[in-house]
């Protein structure tokens, strides 16, 4: 099965090429000298908060901090570079020589195809609309303290604890540049940016604890508002398709444009992180009924045919000292990912102190669950995303409107509302672990939640007014 994940994405191929041809052609007799130079505008300060924008899974470039070579974004597999990490039992070793550069703003698919927007449309739209400022971290400028935004690029496919550290200690080393040690920041976070953004309120620039999980919410120092676009906060069953059947970059089947495969994901260790949660996974036998199942243990892998080493090229795809580690890795990063979980849904205060924005959808169906099989003339199982239709080992007939009943919710098309929102981990009478001050839903696509122009606008008045009423459980809406 093939699939898209966490970031922006369309594709027009239903305009015909000679559209295409007859705008370049338009465009082209137009002299440079002719196009009159806009006039400099000096920026108008008004005071507002900066911002700091975090991008979802694959959504920042990354480069090879030698050659300088784009790995990602690439419609080709990079012949001397590639995703796939390195493994080993130590997880915060297993690095490369990819390093992020900026977040992705726009991608070619091809020459004859259009640029496919990212996140140009957010950052064209708090420069126009907004009236801010992009600043750097390096160089912020004398203003960088007001009415500046930052995008924060990162290597995504490393463990989130990992990059929420590291955003702790860019915001620490930028308000020591700009000698603003009270400085908060508004943050847009897309997707997995929003669960980064959440661990670093709630802990800091702190590793995860080998016991229960007490938050300190030491981050909050640094945030004022946080708005969470498209976050998976309960995980998402897409995760775990991507583990068994890998994914595609684009939503639709283009031939040139590179796969992330089962190997590469393997490697991957965000990827376990965003796996559904604990008491959120829902799974059916081939009669429809509730299966439960734990995600987290390795014999759950092996039971199904899901791991990495039951798969015929295993033995290929790594070296035989990668082959020898690969359990040991398997199961420490299984194991960090429910610890990382854990972390999230933990909150012993009574109110957080700081502001949490849900920004969702619950117009499109989105995959919701799963369905297990077994395939006995092959002796094997199957792991059933979509809803076919098929017919049970006593011959029972399973329609596909009954399997899309089952199998999809309401969501953006990749995040369910459930999931955003905290639906199934919300249980009465216990603590939420994230507190909402609002929640805002349009219909409108996963990828396309950053730049749909009615949320921007909803997004930019909300930056700039204080919030008032109690903080809401999530999930109790």
């Amino acid at each position: 099965m093939r699939m898209h994940f966490f970031i922006p994405m369309r594709v027009f191929l239903t305009r015909k090429i000679w559209f295409i041809f007859l705008f370049l052609v338009a465009v082209a007799p137009v002299a440079a000298q002719d196009i009159p130079a806009p006039a400099e505008e000096k920026a108008v300060v008004t005071g507002k908060a900066p911002i700091i924008i975090i991008p979802g899974i694959t959504g920042s470039e990354l480069v090879n901090k030698n050659t300088g070579e784009m790995v990602w974004f690439n419609t080709r597999r990079s012949k001397i570079n590639d995703l796939r990490l390195p493994i080993s039992p130590n997880i915060s070793q297993n690095h490369d020589d990819l390093v992020s550069k900026d977040i992705i703003r726009g991608v070619r698919l091809a020459r004859f195809l259009p640029e496919v927007e990212i996140y140009a449309q957010l950052i064209d739209s708090l420069q126009k609309k907004g009236g801010y400022t992009e600043a750097t971290w390096d160089e912020p400028g004398e203003n960088g303290y007001q009415d500046s935004f930052y995008v924060f690029p990162y290597d995504w496919r490393l463990d989130n604890v990992e990059t929420a550290r590291l955003l702790i200690q860019k915001i620490e080393a930028l308000k020591k540049k700009l000698g603003k040690p009270d400085l908060k920041f508004n943050v847009i976070a897309h997707s997995m940016g929003g669960l980064i953004t959440r661990y670093a309120a709630m802990y800091g620039d702190r590793d995860l604890s080998a016991g229960e999980p007490k938050p300190s919410w030491a981050g909050t120092k640094h945030f004022e508002k946080i708005f969470l676009l498209g976050t998976p906060n309960e995980g998402s069953i897409l995760a775990l398709n991507a583990f068994i059947n890998g994914y595609s970059y684009a939503p639709i089947n283009l031939p040139f444009v590179r796969d992330i495969n089962i190997y590469d994901v393997f490697t991957i260790p965000s990827l376990y992180q965003l796996l559904p949660h604990d008491g959120s996974l829902r799974a059916y036998n081939e009669d429809l009924e509730p299966v439960e199942i734990n995600l987290f243990d390795p014999a759950t892998w092996e039971e199904y045919e899901w791991a990495i080493w039951k798969r015929k090229n295993f033995s290929k795809e790594f070296s035989a000292d990668e082959q020898r580690v690969a359990r040991l890795y398997f199961r420490n990063v299984l194991d960090r990912a429910k610890k990382f979980q854990t972390a999230l849904n933990a909150r012993p205060l009574d109110t957080a102190p700081v502001t949490f924005h849900l920004v969702g959808s619950d117009c499109k169906l989105t995959n919701n669950a799963v369905i297990l099989r077994q395939n006995k003339k092959r002796d094997r199982w199957i792991t059933q995303f979509k809803p076919s239709a098929y017919t049970t080992s006593d011959g029972k007939k399973i329609t596909s409107d009954e399997l899309t009943t089952l199998l999809m919710g309401m969501g953006d098309g990749v995040v369910t509302r459930r999931s955003l929102a905290r639906q199934s981990l919300a249980k009465p009478g216990e603590a939420a672990s994230l507190l909402i001050d609002s929640e805002l839903s349009m219909c409108e696509s996963h990828g396309s939640l950053v730049s749909n122009a009615d949320i921007q606008d909803k997004l930019f008045n909300m930056l700039t007014h204080k919030q008032t009423g109690q903080q809401i459980p999530a999930g109790t809406r």
